[in-house]
């Protein structure tokens, strides 16, 4: 009876509901529900310390100043493990952290970072008002923390990756620029990003200030102005182009299309040719029931509205007279093919010609050699032109900005 009284007055002095008392350390009461939601939960790190405390000069102790937090970023679920109870100090910590998992806090602004100009400039950079490691004498040099002046060179990895990238991959990068700033509402940031990527690539960034409606900004203000050459120009490692691959077809995904009505002579005979090349055939209709094609009853993996064009890599469409005009009945295989050649992949006309394509809306006519990159006529006993064209995966001669489809 007496345990039973002590372990209810212990609950009530230390209970763990919403309005659950808070005591101060030392004078807390010892229970079990304290367990979870203290000692599992508890965070040590050897980089915290209170002002007027420095590191002493010992490698174990550097290391272990990265190792803590990467144990506690993983053991307790995110970065902001310091705002649970138990690591949470007394006095009110001033970072600019923000958002994230596990988060306590509801901060006002739009910004944490500087420079900016929705937030009135705040947060800044502390200065020389921040951390100062105590300069301690060693046998042969004053120990000090500084940075060499590469440290301020911020702009060098950027114009080696750009400039190591082939013409289609700077195409791309651009276009990712000029998606990602075309959101941002307020033109000034617009400029200021542009002023940075002066530094990278000047042509790229007059395409972008024009692009974007904004006057081409000063580059801006380096950090440093005299610094070295570097000591690498361009890398042909940082470019895709760098790895071809070994000329197969392995695990590429190739969609067969179908509808009601197509003859597809040779289809099933395709299929079993890509197959053995390690290629992944898919036949894809409008339903997944069985299509007769030249009499033989073809089982159908994919429908066109549960598999878009972007999960394969390549797509074969049956060019007889009896099939095009029953694919042509179906909609969401012009998108089907729009979005193949849009995206560069490799295009096979079976048995057929490609001027058939013309009538699915794809530039097949004309003289300009890209417009058909990727895009062969083949018949079943030659798949060859076919299956190379899949082997090369992408036709970065077919892109054009504005894209011809």
């Amino acid at each position: 009876m007496e345990f039973r009284r002590a372990r209810r007055d212990e609950d009530r002095a230390g209970g763990t509901g919403a309005g659950a008392h808070r005591w101060p350390p030392g004078a807390r009461p010892q229970s079990r529900y304290f367990f979870f939601a203290e000692t599992e939960q508890v965070a040590f790190c050897t980089a915290h310390v209170v002002p007027g405390i420095d590191f002493s000069n010992d490698p174990l102790l550097a290391g272990r100043h990265h190792s803590y937090l990467d144990t506690q970023l993983s053991r307790l679920g995110g970065p902001n493990f310091h705002e649970l109870p138990i690591n949470a100090p007394l006095a009110r910590v001033a970072n600019n952290q923000r958002d994230g998992i596990h988060r306590m806090a509801v901060h006002r602004g739009k910004v944490a970072y500087e420079p900016n100009s929705l937030g009135g400039g705040c947060p800044f950079q502390a200065g020389g008002s921040g951390y100062v490691p105590f300069p301690a004498v060693t046998d042969d040099a004053t120990l000090m923390r500084g940075k060499p002046e590469k440290f301020a060179e911020h702009y060098a990895p950027a114009q080696l990756f750009y400039n190591s990238l082939s013409v289609a991959e700077q195409s791309h990068m651009e276009a990712a620029f000029r998606f990602e700033l075309s959101k941002l509402t307020v033109p000034a940031i617009r400029q200021r990003m542009i002023g940075n990527l002066r530094h990278v690539d000047d042509d790229m960034a007059m395409r972008l200030a024009s692009d974007l409606a904004v006057p081409l900004p000063a580059p801006a203000p380096l950090v440093w102005n005299d610094f070295a050459e570097p000591e690498v120009a361009l890398s042909s490692a940082l470019s895709q182009d760098a790895y071809p691959g070994d000329g197969s077809i392995a695990t590429r995904r190739i969609a067969i299309l179908l509808n009601d009505g197509v003859t597809g002579e040779g289809l099933a005979s395709l299929a079993e040719a890509l197959a053995r090349a390690g290629a992944v055939p898919c036949f894809v209709a409008p339903r997944l029931h069985a299509v007769d094609a030249a009499g033989q009853a073809l089982a159908v993996d994919a429908t066109y509205e549960n598999s878009a064009s972007a999960l394969f890599d390549a797509v074969v469409m049956p060019g007889d007279d009896a099939s095009s005009s029953a694919l042509a009945t179906v909609a969401a295989v012009r998108d089907f093919l729009r979005d193949q050649y849009r995206h560069g992949k490799a295009i096979g006309v079976l048995n057929g010609r490609l001027d058939e394509l013309e009538d699915y809306g794809l530039p097949i006519g004309g003289k300009d050699d890209g417009a058909t990159a990727g895009v062969v006529a083949f018949s079943t006993a030659k798949p060859c032109p076919f299956i190379a064209a899949v082997a090369a995966h992408r036709h970065p001669a077919r892109e054009t900005d504005p894209p011809r489809v």
